[in-house]
């Protein structure tokens, strides 16, 4: 398959997944939390394999900055879940949801060399 249209897959599902977690921070609705849970996984998935696809087309390797990158995508699927558990720690889920959408697209332009 084409790497653009990983890169596509990649940037949607990031971008829905983001989306997704924010409406569970705006809006922790016990009613509507199957829902949203269920796009913010699928879209986490999605966001997951095409990242890995994309790596593998344009054969990048598993560089440190790769990793970060799949540490921001961790902590960015998990932080949607803690808004329902936890409604009293939304401003800090928000803070860390942020900190890891900046640091995932720092690292993708930036590429630093981390440890090298």
């Amino acid at each position: 398959m084409d790497p653009l249209v990983y890169h596509v897959l990649h940037l949607s599902a990031g971008f829905l997944l983001t989306a997704y977690t924010f409406q569970a921070f705006a809006a922790p609705d016990p009613a509507k939390k199957g829902r949203v849970m269920m796009m913010s996984g699928i879209m986490s998935l999605i966001m997951v394999v095409a990242g890995f696809g994309l790596v593998s087309k344009l054969q990048i390797g598993f560089e440190p900055w790769v990793w970060v990158k799949v540490g921001c995508w961790l902590v960015l699927s998990a932080v949607g879940g803690f808004a329902y558990r936890s409604k009293g720690a939304i401003p800090l889920l928000k803070l860390i949801a942020i900190v890891a959408v900046v640091a995932a697209v720092y690292m993708v332009y930036a590429r630093p060399v981390i440890g090298g």
